[in-house]
């Protein structure tokens, strides 16, 4: 599901929600494969970074190892964790010249960049795969695997920002518009 759904909420319905006395139901549905990635490597990640404090500051003899697969699960939450972003369109835009553009401009403005980003992620899928090429193979410093698994987890994390643009791209298309050209549709201000 790539629904684009930015929901504004006001102060006075933030404060009734506390009155309520039913508890709204869960819905998982709305989280895709590369949020709970991005979770379970942020697990990971926190995991490390608690077991060096305890280790460097409770037990007084830090392990070396926990601050490298910390870093290592940064590079796995911020490039998998991008794709995320990519799907729900939450990096960052600027939508200031379309408020000012005619409709047709602004739709043939908006399919530009939905082709560039796509082309800007299919290129760094090259980019990465030919790194990978070059360094996968070198081992880390204080565990002895390949630095290509890291590199692995951030071609993923291009690849599926690939996805999601092509995804996002087909759904603006069909759609007529995209979040930059009416934000409202999407945040729940338009009518």
């Amino acid at each position: 599901m790539t629904a684009e759904v930015h929901t504004q909420i006001t102060a006075e319905e933030i404060a009734h929600t506390f009155d309520e006395e039913a508890i709204p139901k869960v819905d998982l549905g709305q989280y895709a494969f590369e949020d709970w990635l991005t979770l379970a490597i942020f697990w990971i990640m926190a995991l490390s970074v608690f077991l060096q404090f305890f280790t460097r500051y409770v037990l007084n003899d830090s392990y070396a190892w926990t601050e490298e697969i910390a870093t290592y699960c940064l590079i796995g939450v911020v490039f998998v964790g991008s794709s995320m972003c990519v799907r729900l369109s939450r990096h960052i835009q600027v939508d200031l010249l379309f408020r000012y553009l005619p409709r047709r401009p602004a739709r043939a403005l908006s399919t530009v960049i939905d082709l560039i980003r796509i082309a800007f992620f299919g290129y760094a899928i090259k980019l990465v795969w030919v790194f990978i090429q070059v360094v996968g193979d070198e081992r880390m410093t204080t565990i002895k695997f390949q630095k290509g698994f890291v590199y692995y987890i951030v071609l993923f994390g291009f690849v599926m920002m690939f996805v999601r643009s092509v995804q996002i791209a087909v759904d603006n298309w069909r759609r007529g518009y995209s979040i930059l050209e009416r934000p409202g549709a999407f945040d729940g201000t338009e009518s």
